[in-house]
């Protein structure tokens, strides 16, 4: 791994991102890959998917089941597939492994490799040299991409879905599990977008309504010429600023592009927002980054 240099957190401070190329070895990264295999491979789909729908009152139900099984995913190992995967009875319609689209939140927590990495000593030492007094890690993913169907990830900034006061106290660790070339689906980001704060909130919407989370706000349109994209080998890692703009275009590729993703909050001196879809619970408190 690089050693991570003062100019290169100057460059973070700047840019709102940082590439760390080879930061994890290939078999780190491969041991996360077989994990996630073994983890599908025991995987059942969850019961809202498994239900065939006719009324209007059961597809409201359904979609209760969706938003419930969501938001209540901040302290367990969940399953979130594309779209067309499965049938209405909750049947595989392309092989399983192929199907996912991410599973999260809590694999840093609960699976002992996801846990391992992310508490590494080597990502201990860089929340240290970037100055994290009282990191915390929030959530964890991970994102397949899968070949052909690999949905775009549309302009966002992760505050937006992480809310924090002060803002600027939530930073994104992103481990390409796979190369993710253009073709692929690599990050796209807007250099320097992170210090105009941030224009959309999502929120627990009130109980008793039929969607779970709102937006406040709104995203506004911005000029697709200032991404640039940031192509990474296998084992690289980008940090992300939790107010930078980024996206994804879809992977209409013929390969997949695995990532692992965890976000921490600098606990010091900051509030979690009791508005945000993800909230620690008493069987997961926001555990410590440093061990």
């Amino acid at each position: 791994m690089a050693f991570v240099t003062q100019h290169q957190i100057q460059k973070f401070r700047k840019d709102g991102f940082l590439v760390l190329e080879h930061f994890f070895t290939a078999e780190e990264c491969d041991s996360m890959r077989n994990q996630i295999q073994r983890i599908i491979a025991e995987m059942e789909v969850p019961p809202h998917c498994r239900t065939e729908f006719s009324t209007k009152e059961e597809e409201q139900l359904q979609a209760q089941g969706s938003s419930d099984y969501f938001l209540t995913s901040g302290d367990k190992i969940r399953f979130f597939f594309e779209k067309g995967v499965l049938d209405e009875r909750g049947n595989f319609l392309i092989p399983k492994e192929k199907s996912v689209s991410k599973i999260g939140h809590a694999l840093h927590a609960y699976d002992p490799v996801f846990k391992q990495i992310t508490h590494s000593s080597k990502v201990q030492e860089l929340g240290r040299k970037l100055g994290l007094e009282r990191p915390v890690v929030v959530q964890s993913m991970y994102i397949f991409k899968q070949p052909g169907i690999g949905g775009e990830v549309t302009p966002h900034q992760d505050a937006t879905f992480l809310h924090t006061e002060p803002l600027g106290r939530i930073l994104g660790f992103w481990i390409a599990l796979e190369d993710a070339t253009r073709e692929n689906g690599c990050l796209w980001f807007i250099p320097g977008s992170h210090t105009r704060g941030i224009t959309r909130r999502m929120v627990r919407a009130a109980s008793g309504t039929s969607t779970c989370v709102e937006f406040v706000g709104s995203e506004p349109v911005y000029d697709n010429s200032k991404f640039i994209p940031l192509p990474i080998s296998q084992g690289g890692l980008i940090l992300i600023h939790g107010e930078v703009v980024h996206k994804s275009e879809l992977n209409s590729s013929e390969s997949s592009r695995h990532a692992f993703t965890f976000h921490v909050m600098e606990a010091k001196d900051t509030s979690w927002s009791k508005e945000n879809w993800l909230q620690p619970t008493p069987e997961l408190p926001f555990p410590s980054l440093y061990t």
